[in-house]
């Protein structure tokens, strides 16, 4: 870690810039690829999609309290794809939510950690995912309590496209459009690639905006680009913009970012990091890292 890295993580509540933040979502990167290599098991390529958008809701957007983890009006955050817990773990773990060091025991009998992120175990963690599918209506519930109480918490559901290939999403969507939950935000992590192949060759989405128009939802009037965090802080301007409600975000990415050999390849959505891979990856991560601080 260098040292302006390390000064950005001593102030982690305040607003990172989009310089910052991309800084940050390199840094984490080399942290999730040397965790998943040391571990020997995890899901390096939806975690390795979603480094920016998880860096900036984390250390621009959120409001939440590490100290009281269950602060009633924080706002809530779903990662849908648990999948890529270790991403969501980073993220924790760095904005102080339990000890870094805790991450090496990542998926160890007795962790913390588990595969899959439990709500019931670690701190931070709003709902336990895993299921593709069931985040959306959680989520879903969360901004209904909201409005049923008259709190203005934030309800954001990260998802990639195994959760909507699922039924159970689209139900939550149309429910969604029906009840129209305020501050309820669908965010998209697509990276266009899925476990045993691409989202065509599996199950196609497009025309994904369209879709979601149809079904009453207010879509964000382009795909922003999800590694380019000036356009995920756009975004955010975006969903600040009106009060047209429930409201989706979609964010091209590319699955395995960051290291060459892993991008867009589905066959490195959960597959071990060896030694060889890491040694190349590695490298492709610091020096994109080094170009970040640089920048800084």
């Amino acid at each position: 870690m260098s040292k302006r890295v390390k000064e950005l993580l001593s102030q982690p509540e305040r607003k990172f810039n989009a310089t910052e933040l991309g800084a940050l979502a390199a840094y984490f990167r080399t942290v999730m690829f040397d965790t998943l290599h040391d571990r020997g098991t995890g899901h390096w390529g939806g975690a390795a999609s979603s480094a920016e958008l998880m860096t900036a809701l984390y250390f621009n957007r959120l409001a939440i309290k590490a100290a009281d983890p269950k602060w009633e009006d924080r706002d809530r955050l779903i990662l849908s794809k648990g999948h890529a817990s270790m991403n969501l773990y980073t993220m924790l773990a760095h904005r102080g939510f339990f000890p870094v060091e805790e991450l090496s025991t990542f998926r160890k009998l007795d962790s913390r950690l588990q595969g899959h992120p439990c709500m019931n175990k670690l701190p931070g963690v709003d709902m336990s995912t895993g299921a593709l599918g069931h985040g959306l209506s959680v989520g879903l519930g969360m901004a209904m309590a909201a409005k049923l109480a008259n709190k203005s918490w934030w309800t954001y559901v990260v998802s990639g496209e195994g959760c909507l290939n699922e039924g159970q999403s689209w139900e939550a969507i149309m429910s969604a459009a029906k009840f129209k939950p305020e501050h309820f935000v669908l965010m998209i992590d697509y990276n266009k690639v899925q476990l045993d192949g691409t989202v065509d060759e599996i199950m196609p989405l497009g025309p994904l905006a369209d879709k979601l128009t149809s079904f009453g939802w207010h879509v964000a009037p382009k795909a922003y680009d999800g590694h380019n965090t000036e356009e995920i802080l756009d975004s955010f301007a975006w969903m600040d913009s009106d009060d047209v409600w429930p409201k989706a975000v979609i964010y091209d990415t590319i699955k395995g970012k960051g290291v060459s050999f892993t991008e867009g390849k589905n066959t490195w959505h959960g597959a071990v990091i060896d030694d060889d891979s890491y040694a190349k990856g590695i490298e492709e991560l610091q020096s994109d890292l080094k170009k970040k601080e640089a920048a800084l």
